[in-house]
């Protein structure tokens, strides 16, 4: 038997608490409901991965990922890991809905395929770097939360700062950067309202923080994923770089977006779009001469140092969003990703991902 032969997949619920509710435009989960996967290859070698899905955003949930994983254990048992990328792009068909189940297996299948070669995912991946300067969140709330959550993350050493906006009044929205401005006045900052905006309220936000004097480097997703007109409208008036999230989950949608000018920027993430998907996405995106951010769903330390490892060993990438980790407030895994201030680095990784279950 070929050594590495997939032999097994197995997968269990993997619920984390987390340090605050990950609040959004369109939702606040107390916890993460992520899935833990197993894939074995026929040397005994087991590589690890994570689904995380996010229900406010893809719909999905940890049932449905078990049960979309289920769908298509039999068929995977016998495919060489080798031949990753078509494993990847047969996922992609045989689970349209389901991307972050996808990612949890194609996760654990390259973990798999680096451990048994002994090489680091990012060097699998391109081998451009090893290491990234991330931001942090500050999630969506009022005026104090901004405030705390702002001196939180300077006393980290984390110099950009991404501000969860839609889910109040652009007014209200507006005086909570003036806020997070005053605590963190030497920082970078974005916002990210995840589709909770219409143009018009859009509009309004950018002129708020233009006439209080807040410099903003970035604005993603400001209108829903389905308004692609309100998406290049806001585009080509927009002084500040307008980045699509949920606009864009597909290379279709990162087609339509270069072609119709619908945003300055995409949002790579694994769990919204699946390893392979993902790297077809990037290759468009470039093709257009779009900025590249690296994000996350709510991932722990498992899949965010495989998005590390993807971003990195690509290269190319304009914004590193990738702190979700920094939100699980318990978990049993040691190694990956390391952080110190705002940068995270694998470069220490030998093989895989580097991430062990405790």
């Amino acid at each position: 038997m070929h050594p590495t032969l997939i032999t097994e997949l197995r997968f269990e619920p993997l619920n984390l608490p987390l340090t605050e509710p990950f609040a959004i435009a369109t939702g606040a989960p107390e916890r993460a409901d992520n899935v833990l996967v197993r894939l074995t290859l026929a040397d005994g070698t087991v590589g690890l991965g994570e689904a995380a899905p996010f229900t406010a955003v893809s719909g999905e949930t940890q049932a449905s990922t078990l049960e979309a994983m289920a769908s298509v254990r039999d068929a995977l048992v016998g495919r060489d890991a080798s031949g990753w990328r078509p494993i990847g792009a047969w996922l992609t068909e045989a689970l349209p809905r389901a991307p972050s189940a996808r990612c949890g297996i194609e996760l654990a299948l390259l973990d798999a395929l680096g451990r048994h070669h002994r090489m680091p995912l990012a060097t699998l991946f391109g081998g451009a770097g090893r290491a990234l300067d991330i931001d942090m969140t500050v999630t969506a709330g009022d005026e104090a939360h901004a405030a705390a959550s702002a001196r939180a993350i300077v006393a980290r050493g984390i110099r950009t700062l991404k501000v969860k906006v839609g889910a109040l009044t652009p007014e209200e929205d507006v005086r909570r950067m003036v806020i997070i401005r005053r605590e963190a006045p030497g920082a970078r900052l974005f916002a990210d309202a995840n589709g909770g905006y219409t143009v018009a309220g859009a509009r309004a936000f950018l002129s708020g923080l233009e006439a209080a004097g807040v410099p903003l480097a970035l604005f993603e997703q400001p209108v829903s994923r389905e308004d692609w007109e309100g998406m290049a409208e806001l585009t080509r008036a927009s002084r500040v770089p307008i980045c699509a999230d949920e606009s864009a989950r597909t290379v279709a949608d990162v087609v339509r977006l270069g072609r119709e000018g619908g945003a300055h920027g995409v949002n790579l993430k694994l769990m919204k779009s699946g390893v392979v998907e993902s790297l077809a996405m990037w290759n468009v995106a470039r093709a257009f001469g779009m900025e590249l951010m690296m994000g996350g769903m709510l991932e722990s330390t498992l899949a965010m140092s495989s998005a590390v490892h993807f971003a990195a060993g690509l290269g190319g990438f304009d914004y590193a969003d990738l702190d979700t980790h920094l939100f699980i407030r318990e978990h049993s895994f040691r190694g990956g990703l390391r952080c110190e201030g705002g940068r995270v680095d694998v470069g220490h990784v030998q093989a895989g991902h580097g991430v062990e279950l405790e």
